[in-house]
């Protein structure tokens, strides 16, 4: 779905994904992450090879301690259970509150209508970002108007296929870096939305935000493709590259249209 908001396409440059990377690697932010049972150790992994600090507490009776004190919450649908589904609002509010930002994970909300208005709800409390594919985008937003309303009034959405959109009200980026091999690998989707968050909370231009940090992701993915024999070697390969990846990387693979 095309989204008709007059924004300007822009290209991102190397020296600017790396400054922000660095920011991340000195700053070392905590995302506070309510992901799903499937993704949360990789998603710690990734978040501690980027440079950043991962906390995963779903109870109700703790999450909203931690994501007042974090700089980041990251909500991630993946396996919404009713311990999640209790703590998600709850962790919400307590990053708004702490203006930390937000950002929206909509998995599978395509193969549910329970997942799916659970995922409307929560876009009323207006997140910086949302992180979702094609389908679940079609889902979520029946009608065009309703993502132009959403972006007019200041969420950035990063919609990730074989070519990565950020769509914001301001500018727009559309990057091309990534490795067929990270999809043989579960979580890596969910993962790469903690690197997001990450580097939401160092630097206020989200769009800028979502499209270095999700550049970086994918740089990694493609790096570390190179060194793998196959899934099995793919993911201590992506972690080792979030951890090593140096300018020249990023200024020999960064692809953006």
């Amino acid at each position: 779905m095309s989204l008709s908001i007059a924004a300007s396409t822009q290209d991102l440059q190397p020296e600017t994904v790396f400054e922000l990377l660095q920011r991340v690697r000195k700053r070392e932010p905590r995302v506070h992450a309510i992901t799903n049972a499937v993704a949360q150790g990789f998603t710690a992994n990734v978040l501690l090879a980027l440079g950043a600090i991962p906390s995963m507490t779903i109870a109700p009776q703790e999450v909203a301690s931690f994501a007042a004190g974090a700089d980041a919450l990251l909500v991630n649908l993946g396996t919404l259970d009713e311990t999640r589904r209790a703590a998600i609002p709850l962790a919400v509010a307590a990053a708004r509150d702490n203006e930390h930002p937000v950002l929206i994970d909509p998995v599978f909300v395509n193969l549910s209508s329970v997942r799916c208005a659970f995922a409307k709800e929560l876009l009323v409390c207006q997140p910086d970002l949302v992180r979702l594919n094609e389908a679940e985008q079609s889902a979520l937003f029946q009608e065009r108007a309703d993502a132009e309303a959403l972006i007019a009034k200041g969420t950035v959405l990063a919609v990730t296929g074989e070519r990565d959109k950020i769509e914001s009200r301001e500018r727009d980026f559309h990057l091309l870096n990534g490795d067929p091999l990270m999809a043989r690998v579960t979580a890596t989707g969910c993962a790469g939305g903690a690197v997001l968050a990450a580097f939401a909370s160092v630097e206020k231009d989200t769009a800028l935000a979502a499209a270095a940090g999700l550049s970086v992701f994918n740089i990694a993915g493609e790096v570390a493709a190179g060194q793998a024999a196959g899934p099995g070697t793919f993911v201590p390969e992506l972690l080792d590259a979030l951890y090593n990846l140096s300018l020249s990387d990023i200024e020999a693979r960064l692809r953006s249209a």
